[in-house]
């Protein structure tokens, strides 16, 4: 059996102006490395975790706008994305990126219309639709009232 690689990056946005993964100046350096497995240096980003992270942060974004438009008031929301690497034909590539968003309302009247953002945030992510891999929304309790 080949040998599949998993990968995560999470993002979020707690009300504040700044969402957690942070919007950095161009000018700022990122440090990366090839991961663990292929040789790479641990406690920096691969390119792995980019890429998750680019479509976490851009499924956020899309997130807010829609929910900003709909008048949709949510405290949080954190995205976990978990992607999969297997090789196929020609070589490595992400397979699969599962979203996990966890959205906290303040009002439960509002579950249901922040579910079916939730789900309009999927289609509409730029990065998600820009990729070749099946990026999937897990569909289970992603809504926590305070």
């Amino acid at each position: 059996m080949d040998k599949t690689y998993c990968y995560t990056a999470i993002a979020g946005w707690n009300g504040s102006e700044r969402n957690a993964a942070g919007a950095p100046e161009i000018t700022r350096v990122i440090p990366f490395s090839a991961p663990p497995e292929f040789g790479g240096q641990a406690s920096v980003w691969s390119p792995e975790h980019l890429l998750l992270g680019a479509v976490a942060t851009c499924y956020v974004s899309t997130f807010r706008a829609i929910a900003g438009f709909s008048k949709l008031t949510f405290r949080a929301i954190d995205v976990s994305a978990e992607g999969t690497i297997e090789k196929q034909e020609g070589g490595l590539r992400f397979t699969r990126i599962t979203l996990k968003p966890v959205v906290t309302i303040e009002r439960e009247e509002d579950r249901e219309r922040a579910r079916k953002i939730l789900e309009k945030a999927e289609r509409g992510c730029l990065v998600s639709r820009s990729l070749a891999c099946q990026v999937m929304l897990e569909r289970r309790s992603n809504l926590r009232k305070l």
